[in-house]
């Protein structure tokens, strides 16, 4: 079955030519309004970006994500493995909260919050403008041969580049292993930290290696978010789009003629100018309407609403809009989609919030030391031995810790000091004895319960199982 004409443009994308090459995108600088507002969110989140990772909390990192050692702050609030739970549903809240707005605006998180597309466009894609100059001096450029300016802006552009990568890779850096942590390593020098230095050059390359030479071939092909997106979208999702109505009408577009009347000879008002095309960060012709590639980045609305003043146009002729709106003039609906996404995520805070509020600062796990049965001592008295796990989540030291049997009458021995102390944000793990009467013993099981103690303040409880001898049931 062949293709339709006005279909051929999904058979290929745009980086990829008819040899089956890289093409090469060239964008044109974008400005207008919509671009104003990006550079603002932009750098807003870019300063958060550089900055999360020195800020601190009650004496926590706002944001650390430290795998190898598995402690997490989460704007400023520590997460340790056993709260393994609660980054799960974090994650879902946060799975869901974009699902909802994809099938609501589309891909606007891919234009305006994403750091892919923030790092290219308003930071990379800015630097290579200030060097290279806009689209036609770098089509120039690359055409050119090796000549001195060429090599001095090339290489200029690539040193830039690096520098900006190794940055990025020092941030990324701080988020994994602490802020504190890497500025100690920066004081000694990478002379007393190699493997560390390793590492981060092997970041810088990677970077590198998507901002300068990958760059756009990552929103288009390796990032699933597009994918995603034609699942999600349908006429109701509010995207990028343009108005084939008006642009069109019955005679399509056709070049600006200004000393005809457009009404009446039913051309539309797309004046075919390619402004939207050549400002297209992923290449793409918006005009062929919803495509994988684009990111709703706005800069063919800016493009074209300054082209429709030009010509005296009304503007939006690109806008904001869903297929449903520009074919039947329909305004945007909260549907039943959307509300039942709403109340998945509105039950997922819910449940989030009750346990993050009932999520203890100290955690205590008492185990049976495996392999181990009981010891019947002197007195009718059962002994079983455990290790224990304290977990201080806290920003303060836990001191004059004890452990005090609350079900039944009996002891809790320490191997070591009977009362201790628990570092900020640190574990504490050991070997305990409990001692109980045999005659206080139901089962050959017995369920315990065991409070956690700092001085007299009852700060945790935990249970564990008991063994004694079947007689004593």
């Amino acid at each position: 079955m062949e293709t339709p004409e006005d279909e051929i443009f999904r058979d290929s994308i745009a980086t990829i030519n008819e040899e089956g090459k890289r093409a090469w995108i060239y964008p044109k600088k974008p400005s207008g309004k919509f671009y104003k507002y990006r550079k603002l969110v932009s750098y807003v989140l870019l300063t958060m970006l550089f900055a999360f990772p020195f800020i601190k909390v009650n004496g926590n990192q706002f944001m650390l994500l430290n795998v190898l050692e598995r402690r997490f702050n989460i704007f400023g609030y520590p997460f340790w493995p056993q709260d393994f739970h609660l980054v799960v549903i974090m994650m879902l809240i946060g799975v869901v909260f974009i699902i909802f707005f994809t099938v609501a605006f589309g891909r606007i998180f891919c234009g305006w919050i994403c750091p892919q597309t923030i790092f290219m466009e308003m930071v990379f894609r800015r630097i290579e403008y200030w060097i290279e100059g806009d689209r036609g001096k770098q089509i120039r450029l690359q055409k050119q041969a090796w000549n001195a300016e060429k090599i001095r802006k090339k290489g200029l552009k690539w040193f830039v580049f690096f520098i900006i990568s190794f940055l990025i890779a020092n941030i990324f850096l701080a988020y994994l292993i602490g802020s504190d942590k890497l500025l100690e390593y920066i004081s000694e020098g990478p002379a007393e930290n190699v493997s560390t230095l390793i590492s981060l050059l092997i970041f810088t390359a990677v970077f590198y290696f998507i901002f300068a030479w990958f760059r756009e071939q990552v929103c288009i092909i390796a990032c699933p978010y597009g994918r995603l997106q034609g699942v999600l979208l349908d006429n109701k999702s509010i995207v990028v789009a343009y108005d084939h109505k008006r642009g069109e009408k019955e005679a399509g577009r056709a070049k600006f003629n200004k000393k005809e009347d457009r009404a009446t000879t039913g051309k539309g008002d797309c004046i075919d100018c390619f402004q939207c095309v050549h400002v297209c960060p992923t290449g793409i012709d918006i005009r062929n309407g919803t495509q994988l590639e684009c990111v709703n980045c706005t800069a063919c609305i800016d493009a074209c609403d300054h082209m429709m003043e030009s010509v005296n146009l009304p503007k939006g002729l690109i806008r904001y809009a869903s297929e449903d709106n520009i074919e039947k003039k329909a305004k945007f609906k909260f549907n039943a989609r959307l509300k039942g996404y709403s109340a998945v995520l509105i039950i997922l805070l819910g449940v989030f919030s009750g346990m993050l509020f009932l999520r203890n600062d100290v955690e205590a796990r008492v185990l049976r030391l495996p392999g181990q049965l009981y010891e019947h001592k002197e007195n009718n008295i059962i002994s079983n031995v455990y290790t224990y796990k304290l977990v201080n989540k806290t920003t303060k030291d836990i001191n004059d810790v004890h452990f005090t049997l609350l079900s039944h009458d009996g002891e809790i021995k320490l191997v070591k000091n009977e009362r201790f102390s628990v570092a900020k944000q640190d574990i504490e793990e050991g070997t305990l004895f409990i001692e109980i009467n045999a005659s206080a013993i139901t089962g050959d099981k017995a369920k315990v319960k065991i409070g956690v103690f700092e001085g007299d303040k009852l700060i945790e409880t935990t249970k564990t199982t008991f063994l004694g001898p079947r007689s004593f049931k």
